[in-house]
This record gives structure tokens, sequence and C-alpha cells, in this order.
């Protein structure tokens, strides 16, 4: 049986055009992993990406998750509430091009719907923007979370492609 997914393409090409999310209280920590984890990449793909059909890395070596968040073009960062884990993005250099690309980015299910999702989206795109590029991207589609399309929209990220998918 088939399934019919929209995927949208979208990206913002100024950080004068990003409307910031709410700051979190002070028991949020944002964080970048270094020394580099691939276990805690592997931990959010897993549990963020099991509801939206995440599968494309669900058959990686350890070797592989390694080689990939040992690339100097990677970075993960990782939203804490104190100790416990909250959720992450990928944030992924293509300095040949001269943009970013939010590989991955999610919360963890018992921390949806807490407006998280826009503080933390407003970093990666923050983040992206210190590296002096010229563009941040990512997709979503239409099994990511319900808020997903409308968070990146507000945050001031314009869709520049649309595609139908049958997977």
């Amino acid at each position: 049986m088939t399934e019919e997914v929209k995927r949208n393409y979208l990206q913002i090409n100024s950080l004068r055009d990003l409307n910031e999310g709410f700051k979190p209280p002070i028991n949020y920590s944002l964080i970048l992993i270094d020394p580099i984890n691939f276990q805690l990449n592997k931990f959010f793909y897993k549990n963020i990406g099991k509801k939206h059909k995440w599968v494309d890395r669900l058959s990686w070596s350890e070797e592989k998750w390694i080689n990939y968040v040992s690339s100097k073009n990677v970075e993960t960062y990782v939203l804490k509430f104190n100790d416990d884990l909250v959720g992450f993005f990928e944030l992924i250099f293509h300095l040949d091009k001269n943009e970013t690309e939010i590989a991955y980015f999610g919360i963890l299910e018992e921390f949806q719907n807490k407006k998280l999702g826009s503080y933390l989206l407003s970093e990666a795109i923050k983040l992206s923007f210190k590296k002096n590029i010229n563009r941040v991207w990512v997709h979503t589609c239409s099994l990511d979370h319900k808020n997903a399309l409308n968070n990146y929209i507000s945050r001031g990220m314009k869709i520049f492609k649309t595609e139908i998918l049958n997977i």
C-alpha cells in the first residue's frame, strides 16, 4: 500500500527575517554536543522519528553514525530541561554552497506542545547564520508533527519547493 506524502522545502536568507520564538525559563539549556556522541543522535532519531516514519538511518551501522557525526560540517545541539533530554537539531554546513541545512530537528513527545519548537528552531537558524552563510534551509513533510510547517513559516522561512512522494 502506498501513501501520498507532501514534502515542503523552506529557506530563510537573512537573520533579519527571523521571527524568534519565546525563550523558555532558565531551567532549559541548549548545548553543542562536544565531544560528539553518536548515541545521542541515534537516540533522538529513533525516539522522535518513530512517529513520523523516519527510516533512512535505521539501517546505519555504528561506524556510519560515527562517521556522520564526526564530520567537520555537522553539528548537533541538544535542548535539556535540567538534566532531562528535550529535543535536538543537526546542522549540516554546506560551505561550498554558502548554506546550512537543518538536517533533523525535533522535540521528544513528552515535551511537545509547550512552544519549545519555536525556540529551538530560532536557535538553529541563529547558529546557522553565525557561519556567515547566505541561506538556511530545511524540508518537512506531511508525516512530521502537525505544527512543523507552521513553525518554520512562523519563524520567517518561506517555501521554495513542494513535491508529492508516494511511499
